[in-house]
């Protein structure tokens, strides 16, 4: 991508070349993803520097970055505490302690910072201030389970809810009634120290108790809601498992810990902040941008279909916008893996693009980049990709059946072999996904 992009020189649609339309989508992504780092938006929502102790905890795939932001705003505050964050997603820190752990399947690294979090807050006094760092990623960072439940079959757990369809909001209900430090938990152990969390949201409608399963918010769903969710996709859940969820439902609730007067929570990036700086990428350039909605879910090749008729509907029709125009969505869909399929190598967003690229058969003047904020479609190491009308048919020519390799959800071994994987490496945030859809 050596062109580079002057908004300022908009051409009509016919003179977009295709390295031009390449480096528009990458430019409207990378825009997204800064309007989310924590060294542009941490330090506006800092509270009054504390009387005691300032303790910082967080866990997330932005913890490190969130850590090092804090450090730069407060030179003059002594920090301390211990953050954890994805394996690849750490960065140098002065005072604050960087670990790092397995996602989306927590390891034994996980537990121990879980624990090494929980005995950080321990013993803390009333004019103590606790700033916990959440972003997305921290449900499995944060792997501590409830009595009488193994690390191991928290794993089982976790791979099952992945593979089931459950959408995030699904799994973390079920994540928090297994945990020991989810759902408030945490924050009631900080108790009587005042409890400021700051939050970068990765899920669709950004509600806090969801974002790595709410570990300072008090768990407003029940353990009736978690096997409802086990019933609805059948999931088979380890014995320990099953019967401590039985035991709480059936058992009269409990009043909770306290948490201490004047805790609050504060959302600093969500998904859609992020798509308003795409779309003003889009404005400077006499694009239209739409934004359809920044909390869209469903099954991820599904969504493909539909959002190539919504491009298409624009191309023919003028509706809902007239072209040039570009079609903009957050949110987080599915690869649900059935029963006895061997998946290939592949993420929501590869699998998105891929339906995508099938149900539009070549259109002219139709190019679409789909990727996560965090640089990791799934498990790959590639953020996600980008398709034009060319896509299929360079396929072809390479003898690549885009059916067979969404058959086998492989999506990811398709766009490598055409070179059109969009690698940024782990970006230190994490809004979710970002989907656009450029119609000319």
């Amino acid at each position: 991508m050596s062109e580079s992009f002057n908004p300022a020189s908009s051409r009509p649609a016919e003179d977009w070349s295709e390295t031009r339309v390449r480096v528009f989508l990458r430019e409207m992504f990378d825009a997204a993803v800064a309007s989310a780092s924590p060294f542009h938006v941490l330090a506006r929502f800092l509270p009054e520097k504390p009387k005691g102790r300032c303790v910082v905890v967080g866990a997330g795939k932005a913890a490190a970055s969130m850590a090092a932001a804090l450090e730069a705003a407060w030179p003059d505050v002594p920090l301390e505490g211990v953050v954890v964050t994805r394996d690849g997603h750490a960065m140098p820190t002065h005072s604050i302690r960087v670990l790092e752990a397995s996602h989306p399947v927590p390891d034994e690294r996980s537990e121990q910072a879980a624990r090494d979090i929980l005995k950080t807050v321990k013993g803390l006094r009333a004019d103590d201030l606790v700033i916990a760092l959440i972003s997305g990623g921290g449900s499995a960072l944060l792997a501590l389970p409830a009595e009488g439940i193994t690390l191991d079959e928290k794993k089982q757990i976790a791979r099952k809810l992945l593979h089931s369809g459950a959408t995030i909001t699904e799994m973390n209900t079920v994540r928090r009634h297994l945990s020991a430090i989810k759902g408030g938990r945490l924050a009631q152990a900080a108790y009587p120290a005042r409890v400021v969390t700051l939050v970068i949201s990765d899920v669709p409608g950004d509600d806090p108790a969801v974002i790595a399963s709410g570990p300072t918010v008090q768990d407003e769903t029940t353990a009736q809601d978690a096997l409802r969710i086990v019933q609805k996709y059948d999931l088979t859940l380890p014995p320990a498992a099953l019967a401590l969820l039985q035991r709480e439902a059936d058992a009269t609730r409990q009043a909770r810990p306290p948490v201490a007067e004047g805790s609050s929570l504060t959302l600093i990036a969500t998904p859609f902040s992020a798509l308003e700086a795409a779309a003003e990428v889009a404005r400077r350039a006499g694009i239209t941008p739409v934004i359809l909605g920044d909390a869209l879910e469903g099954e991820s090749s599904s969504a493909g279909v539909v959002f190539s008729g919504i491009a298409r509907s624009v191309k023919q029709h003028a509706q809902p916008v007239a072209a040039p125009a570009v079609l903009l969505s957050g949110g987080e869909t599915t690869v649900t893996i059935r029963p006895g399929e061997k998946p290939g190598r592949g993420g929501r967003n590869t699998e998105f693009l891929l339906a995508c690229a099938q149900s539009l058969a070549g259109e002219p003047g139709i190019w679409a980049m789909a990727g996560d904020s965090d640089g990791i479609d799934g498990t790959e190491d590639a953020a996600g990709a980008l398709i034009g009308p060319q896509t299929l048919a360079r396929g072809a020519e390479q003898g690549l059946s885009a059916e067979d390799f969404l058959k086998r959800h492989d999506s990811y071994s398709y766009f490598k072999k055409l070179d059109d994987l969009v690698i940024t490496g782990p970006t230190l945030t994490n809004v979710n996904d970002i989907r656009l859809i450029l119609v000319l």
